[in-house]
């Protein structure tokens, strides 16, 4: 999931804006080319263009893969746009395509390739829930559940890649931060990853890696209010960004969160 994990990092997760195929086919492609490393002199809009004429690339449930296989070596390049509205692609399944996820592939990645989207696709099938986004509204969620797909689709993965995944999260969750801290403040971060169960009448439970976190946190009463607020807060030297909530049955909330703990000459 290498490269779709750097389309996400680097900012390649674009909204379409407009519901036509071919013009969205372009503005994914020139978004590959207008990557540093990408390969200078090669029209890569037309190569995909070739690719799509001899087969349509949607693969169902909402989804497409266009591709452009080129001669070489160099590195897989990929770049994922989303459409609210939905674009009629053609896919097998007659259902309008939302997420293109677009792969620039040199001959020496074809086995790297093959490799990621052959487990997108298992990760799309099996949790056709996840996958579906008709009811997402905006990039940041859309971001969000492709980072969830993601994680499924890594489960039988290698452990770094879920490593990986998880520092890619914590970015994500503080980024909004980066506009009112210094930079020697958000150098001085610990991110860590945070489950939160909510129930009546009782001390939340908290589950993570690190043993004063939930040591802390554990102990916060008052720690239900601020959560479903879903708004960042501070509590027992940790500030709370809470990423999304599920309900369970009887009257459980499970909060999907990450810990920020300053440095301790950072702390209030």
């Amino acid at each position: 999931m290498k490269s779709l994990l750097d389309a996400l990092q680097e900012g390649r997760l674009i909204e379409l804006p407009e519901a036509d195929k071919e013009k969205s086919l372009h503005y994914l492609g020139t978004l590959i080319e207008a990557i540093p490393d990408f390969r200078t002199g090669l029209d890569f809009n037309a190569v995909v263009a070739t690719r799509e004429k001899a087969a349509n690339t949607g693969i169902g449930q909402g989804w497409a893969c266009p591709h452009g296989r080129v001669s070489g070596e160099g590195d897989l390049f990929c770049a994922i746009g989303w459409s609210p509205v939905g674009i009629d692609y053609g896919a097998s399944d007659g259902k309008p395509v939302r997420v293109l996820v677009m792969h620039y592939i040199p001959d020496s990645q074809k086995t790297a390739y093959l490799r990621e989207i052959s487990g997108l696709a298992r990760a799309i099938q099996s949790n056709p829930a996840l996958g579906e986004l008709s009811g997402l509204n905006d990039l940041g969620e859309v971001r969000h559940r492709l980072i969830d797909l993601l994680t499924a689709a890594a489960e039988r993965a290698l452990p770094d890649v879920k490593a990986r995944m998880i520092q890619l999260e914590a970015r994500q969750a503080v980024s909004a931060l980066a506009e009112t801290m210094p930079a020697d403040v958000l150098a001085a971060l610990a991110l860590i990853p945070l489950t939160v169960i909510v129930r009546p009448a009782a001390l939340p439970i908290v589950l993570a890696q690190d043993r004063d976190a939930v040591a802390q946190l554990e102990t916060v009463p008052d720690l239900a209010g601020p959560l479903s607020a879903r708004v960042p807060f501070d509590r027992a030297g940790y500030r709370i960004i809470t990423r999304s909530v599920s309900s369970y049955q009887p009257d459980r909330l499970l909060y999907d969160c990450i810990a920020v703990k300053l440095a301790p000459e950072q702390k209030k």
